[in-house]
């Protein structure tokens, strides 16, 4: 990203050397910010004379304000060897960082730290050592988005800042040119469109901007359209004219009848002289965010914010304040649908020059700048994002190496795998019991699936075969209920977890799992005994001994599926012992089932204690352990059914 997007500083130099008439040249191009004419200047000195300091500071500088600090190692590592001053050590570590030398990097930070006492130059260059620290923890923001190089978009000079409106892409870029940007050397950038859907340009239909006319001899850049698109905004400066404004400003055109007005100076510059540049919109065009070097901020440009006017214009610019703004320079906003805030900073931990960033809200509501990562961002310029479909396509700018030519469009795409498709298809058959023989179909039974979270999640009536499907989530938890007149409703948990293949091994993006189960449904009817089995005691004792509550339990959910029904709970014992004996042994022993069960939540008024003691043995003629054992038992019945 070149200089008609950085704010210029000069710096007065010194020295005199033997070749005064290429110095005084070289001296008048880099005061007038003519960096590189002033760069190819100064190493024609530099082919005689290698150690000139005064040529290597000012080669150095140029390639510095006209960011391609990268490139200016050289001279600053000629500069500290005859001046190692905190000024030119530090540079130098700015230079190595945007190389990704990282650790040469620190070495000239800590150098620069033992030239000087100002504690504002020990501040900033400990935060610089401190960005690389924190660079080598960057996680990607998005791991499964991949970044691609737009080529049959981008040109061998620049091509930058898209954003979409009406089915067009909006660029700026170097090609069809007519002069050269003394700065750089680079042909000026002009404003261009294409018909697009989204990441689909029409590469071949690339026009110069039709809405108004761009201007020759200066540079047009980094546009911004409101969500209308009646208005339109962008970056004008770097003009050769002496007339025109000094410095790079804002400039807007409106739709007005029959097409878009000339472009006009924005009140929102506020002063001629200060740099405004990278606009971007607001998703609901209320608000304008744009860079500035204006006084009052945290560093070389900062991020501000102006709300639009009823007039359509805009207010006086808030700065974003020193979370998102660094003592370096933040860039090219943009705001989210969902309120996050991305831009461009090289003040911020990252991994070289300018590098893509977003500002969110923490678990606490506290704002937090966050890194987009190694597949967004390099050790060159990252910036201009956009987004055709938030957050999973878009654009971004760079001028990384391996690109077409200087700064170039790229695309990115969410390229997580769509998820294998498991479908749980679960048969439910309904079945009836019946006494001695084996169970049977059970048609028209009612039944009905509830999920985890006890939500109903289907239900249906059972077919003449007794069959309901079910279509089910894998790795869930189920429960299923099936009822009918005159039969004792029933709830049974279901559950899918181990049930499908992991879907990482699946080829299909579709597989359905078949898988059956049933429900046996009981006749109910009034003063029918059924028995429970495995209720066991202890001799002579009442307690409920833990396998006798689980057998319990079982009663206990017949109760819950079937709460207009009241039972009585029985227990019997055998022929031995007296009656006396055994009706109160049995008593207590139903006493107690019927305390337990009401402790597992059922009212007690649905329940009725009955020791029958041996009046109703099964076996009479029990001679064996286990013919006693039979005739010692615990039984319900139904004595009520409420409507």
């Amino acid at each position: 990203m070149k200089n008609h997007f950085l704010w210029i500083s000069l710096l007065l130099l010194v020295g005199i050397s033997s070749c005064k008439s290429i110095q005084e040249r070289g001296n008048e191009q880099y005061l007038s910010g003519q960096y590189q004419y002033a760069i190819n200047t100064f190493s024609q000195l530099l082919e005689n004379d290698p150690d000139n300091k005064e040529a290597n500071q000012v080669i150095a500088e140029s390639y510095r304000l006209s960011n391609r600090v990268e490139k200016s190692a050289p001279y600053y590592e000629k500069l500290v060897e005859a001046d190692p001053t905190f000024e030119n050590y530090y540079r130098l570590g700015l230079s190595l960082k945007a190389q990704g030398k990282n650790e040469e990097a620190k070495s000239a930070f800590e150098s620069a730290k033992g030239y000087t006492q100002e504690e504002r130059f020990l501040a900033e260059t400990q935060r610089q050592l401190e960005a690389i620290k924190l660079a080598d923890g960057i996680e990607n923001y998005w791991p499964k988005h991949e970044l691609v190089n737009y080529k049959e978009l981008n040109t061998a000079g620049a091509d930058y800042a898209p954003v979409l409106s009406e089915d067009f892409i909006y660029f700026t870029s170097g090609r069809q040119a007519s002069g050269l940007y003394a700065a750089d050397g680079t042909p000026y950038h002009k404003l261009f469109r294409a018909r697009a859907d989204g990441l689909k340009v029409d590469v071949s239909g690339v026009q110069a901007l039709p809405e108004f006319k761009n201007e020759e001899g200066l540079n047009q850049a980094a546009v911004a359209i409101s969500p209308d698109g009646n208005t339109i905004i962008y970056a004008r400066g770097n003009s050769t004219s002496s007339k025109d404004f000094p410095e790079t400003t804002l400039f807007v055109s409106y739709f007005r009848g029959g097409g878009f007005t000339q472009p006009i100076w924005m009140p929102v510059n506020e002063d001629e002289t200060w740099w405004n540049s990278t606009p971007a919109f607001s998703p609901d065009g209320s608000e304008l965010y744009f860079a500035s070097n204006r006084p009052g901020g945290y560093g070389g440009i900062d991020l501000y914010k102006a709300t639009r006017l009823a007039n359509s214009d805009f207010g006086n610019a808030v700065n974003l304040g020193p979370t998102v703004n660094t003592p370096g320079n933040e860039l090219f906003p943009r705001m989210a649908p969902d309120g996050k805030f991305f831009f461009s900073s090289d003040g911020h931990p990252g991994y070289g020059k300018l590098d893509l960033f977003v500002a969110e809200k923490d678990d606490a509501g506290k704002q937090v700048i966050v890194n987009l990562g190694e597949n967004f961002n390099s050790s060159n310029d990252d910036f201009g994002i956009f987004f055709t479909e938030y957050p999973k396509a878009g654009y971004i700018s760079s001028n990384r190496e391996g690109g077409v030519g200087d700064d170039d469009i790229y695309f990115f795409e969410d390229k997580t795998p769509k998820p294998k498709i498991v479908n749980v298809l679960l048969n439910v058959i309904t079945k009836e019991r019946v006494a001695g023989e084996a169970d049977k179909i059970l048609n028209q039974a009612r039944v009905v699936l509830y999920d985890g979270n006890n939500k109903q999640a289907g239900g249906d009536f059972s077919n003449t075969n007794g069959r309901v499907r079910f279509t089910l989530m894998p790795d869930s938890d189920f429960t299923i209920i099936a009822s009918k007149n005159g039969y004792f409703s029933k709830s049974i948990p279901y559950t899918t977890k181990g049930k499908t293949p992991d879907p990482a091994t699946l080829i299909q993006e579709v597989t359905n799992i078949t898988l059956d189960t049933t429900i046996v449904l009981d006749q109910l009817v009034l003063d029918r005994s059924i028995v429970l089995e495995n209720i066991y005691y202890d001799l002579n004792k009442a307690d409920i001994r833990p396998d006798a509550a689980l057998e319990l339990d079982k009663l206990v959910q017949i109760l819950k599926d079937n709460p207009s029904i009241r039972i009585e709970l029985s227990s019997h014992a055998d022929a031995r012992a007296t009656d006396a004996y055994n009706d109160d042994l049995t008593q207590r022993r139903a006493q107690s089932a019927v305390d337990y069960i009401v402790s597992r939540g059922i009212a007690s008024d649905r329940l009725v204690a009955k020791g029958y003691g041996k009046r109703q043995l099964i076996n009479k003629d029990a001679q064996t352990e286990e013919e006693h054992q039979v005739n010692r038992r615990t039984e319900f019945k139904v004595i009520e059914i409420k409507e």
